[in-house]
């Protein structure tokens, strides 16, 4: 079961990054060579309009290869449209950027959802703890947080993941009471066994507060989109920072043991409780794949949108033979990376 649901979570995340690229060249007269779902040799594919629809063996990626693209041509005549380096620059930009960005979209809409069906955990303050620093700095159940350090706080969770971020250094507080906003200063306290920063005050789930409909939801929906990509980007700077450990890095069997996990735990809840749990896990991914793939870094869309930027710049493209070389050692790279995040992943199970 864990692998179907992860072949599945990925499956869905690759469709939606592939179709971003898909649509967006459509729309731009690019002629499609292949869209396919999976890596390695072809287990089975039909052709329409000269496009090649083509599901592959290793169910880890995909594709969406465009006439002219790296070398492919077209399959035939009815594929009707122009190659990928015949389309205006604004167009390919679009084209090559819209695979992240229909990552964000995938997640947007998978929290409209989650949202729907189980409503919002508001930063709202069900308990304080007796002598924690919460209690010292004057917090009261009731109490909803709407700011940490100047930050707009939307989720509960939020409260705990600044405080990972902070590293323990003290925290300004924006927060609403009786209609009344007021700010105050908390210094989180470290719990040596769990190894964690805490404030201590907890969230029960009221229907009445967590529930959401109309523009509130819509509006909810993106703030979490938002907050996941906040997670994303601040966890790549600790980890290139050197303050978590390069040991920490998942790839997909390290993913496909978080889905095997959780679904262990939920299953007993019911299927509602593990569709939830698997949605979650589907946006943080999506996120993370569209977060990454914009980075500016060879053989990723970020890398080809920075030589698709310098050719607005100049006025003409940067020779092929010459991007082709820089993306080719950017693979290389790139796949030396997997060969070490999937050490790390077995490394990881068989020590557990």
């Amino acid at each position: 079961m864990t692998l179907i649901l992860f072949f599945v979570i990925f499956g869905v995340i690759v469709i939606g990054h592939e179709f971003g690229h898909f649509l967006l060249g459509r729309m731009n007269g690019i002629g499609v060579v292949e869209f396919s779902i999976g890596m390695g040799p072809k287990f089975c594919s039909f052709t329409r309009k000269g496009t090649v629809y083509s599901l592959r063996l290793l169910p880890i990626g995909g594709a969406c290869m465009f006439a002219g693209e790296d070398g492919a041509e077209t399959v035939n005549s009815e594929n009707i449209g122009k190659s990928f380096s015949e389309a205006n620059v604004w167009g390919r930009i679009a084209t090559v950027a819209a695979g992240p960005i229909f990552n964000f979209i995938l997640a947007f809409f998978l929290t409209l959802i989650i949202f729907h069906m189980n409503g919002v955990n508001k930063p709202i303050i069900s308990e304080v703890i007796p002598d924690t620093p919460a209690e010292q700095a004057g917090l009261q159940a009731g109490d909803e947080i709407t700011r940490i350090n100047g930050g707009r706080v939307h989720f509960f969770d939020e409260i705990s993941t600044s405080l990972m971020f902070n590293e323990g250094k003290a925290v300004e507080i924006t927060y609403k009471r009786d209609g009344k906003e007021y700010e105050t200063t908390l210094l989180p306290a470290y719990d040596e066994e769990g190894q964690y920063y805490y404030v201590g005050v907890y969230h029960y789930r009221k229907p009445e507060e967590s529930m959401v409909s109309g523009w509130e939801w819509i509006r909810y929906s993106f703030y979490n989109v938002g907050y996941q990509l906040k997670m994303t980007y601040k966890s790549l700077a600790m980890l290139l920072g050197g303050k978590v450990p390069m040991t920490d890095m998942a790839g997909p069997v390290g993913m496909a043991q978080i889905v095997g996990n959780t679904y262990e735990a939920t299953r007993a809840y019911g299927l509602r409780i593990v569709f939830l749990s698997m949605a979650r896990i589907a946006i943080l991914l999506s996120v993370n794949i569209g977060f990454m793939n914009l980075l500016p870094l060879p053989a990723l869309d970020g890398g080809r949108l920075v030589f698709m930027l310098v050719e607005v710049l100049r006025g003409k493209p940067v020779p092929p033979e010459k991007e082709g070389m820089v993306h080719f050692a950017g693979f290389v790279a790139l796949m030396l990376l997997m060969v070490f995040v999937f050490y790390n992943d077995l490394s990881r199970i068989f020590a557990g």
